[in-house]
């Protein structure tokens, strides 16, 4: 029997022993399964946070908020000094009357705010555009403070100071998420290995028959092998089809909120989906591996 003929062989012996044995197979497939889905929602959240992220900083602003008595003269050497920092792509120079238009645009509903004021309310401003690839932001900190120190600036609002803080909790989410994946996917592999072990000690006669006959290791725990890694396959794919249907139920009911939004906005990619599904195998195939290092399947010795 050549290699191709020996796989296809425990393919056969594993799929039956999965039929005659399903309901330890299905617990070990949900196992894995559960751990697999919650793994991949934990993916799927990160991800869509670190793309918001990344299109946070991207857009990432510094505004500077002018005296409403700051001369020309001063808004003009100002501005072109901050045009001419690193990582500056340009300054916009909004004017009191411009601000108050904005601000009645964005909150309509907070528009009689600024109105009936003999002058307008809101002071004037300078809109500092970045490149997040080529800025230093520990450099940006210091470069604020400086213009804070200006004295006809009122007051500097910088988008770096809480979008580090959303990078930092976006961090400690993944960091996370991966401990409490890696603990439920050896807390699988653990079911897949006693399902495994269990599965070898009802067949302890066929294996003894088998090396009587002259069976090698390879031949005998091969289908056991095979077994494991169909676990782990299954269960892979019932995470990764559990993880659509769930993502793609609650995007329909809640993509209008902002959360929905957040957390919702982009599917599995294939390759997450697929690195899923790898991951449910190899740990179904780990599994068996390592419970039968400890199993004796050894011929049995004669009496003397």
């Amino acid at each position: 029997m050549n290699l191709w003929q020996a796989l296809v062989y425990f393919l056969r012996e594993a799929a039956i022993s999965l039929v005659r044995s399903w309901r330890v197979s299905l617990l070990a497939v949900l196992t894995i399964g559960v751990s697999l889905f919650v793994s991949g929602m934990l993916l799927l959240v990160s991800g869509n946070l670190s793309g918001i992220l990344a299109d946070w900083q991207a857009r990432a602003r510094i505004i500077v908020y002018l005296e409403s008595d700051a001369s020309e003269d001063q808004i003009t050497t100002l501005r072109k000094t901050m045009a001419e920092a690193p990582g500056v792509v340009g300054v916009e120079y909004v004017d009191a009357k411009a601000a108050g238009e904005n601000f009645r645009r964005s909150f309509p509903s907070l528009s009689d705010l600024v109105e009936g004021w003999k002058s307008e309310p809101l002071p004037p401003s300078l809109e500092v555009s970045l490149d997040p690839e080529m800025i230093d932001f520990a450099w940006v900190q210091g470069w604020t403070e400086e213009i804070r120190r200006r004295p006809f600036v009122e007051m500097v609002d910088d988008d770096q100071d809480w979008i580090k803080q959303v990078a930092t909790a976006v961090a400690l989410a993944q960091g996370i998420g991966i401990a409490l994946g890696l603990v439920l996917l050896a807390a699988a592999m653990f079911t897949i290995a006693s399902v495994i072990r269990l599965t070898a000690y009802l067949y302890h006669e066929e294996i003894a028959v088998m090396r009587i006959v002259g069976a090698t290791e390879f031949f005998i725990r091969g289908p056991f092998y095979f077994e494991g890694f169909l676990q782990g396959l299954l269960g892979g794919l019932l995470a990764t089809g559990s993880l659509f249907g769930v993502h793609y139920a609650l995007k329909a009911r809640y993509s209008a909120s902002v959360w929905g939004g957040v957390f919702l906005e982009q599917a599995p990619s294939l390759g997450a989906q697929g690195f899923l599904i790898a991951l449910g195998a190899v740990a179904g195939l780990l599994g068996a591996v390592f419970s039968l290092r400890r199993e004796d399947l050894a011929a049995p010795t004669e009496d003397p």
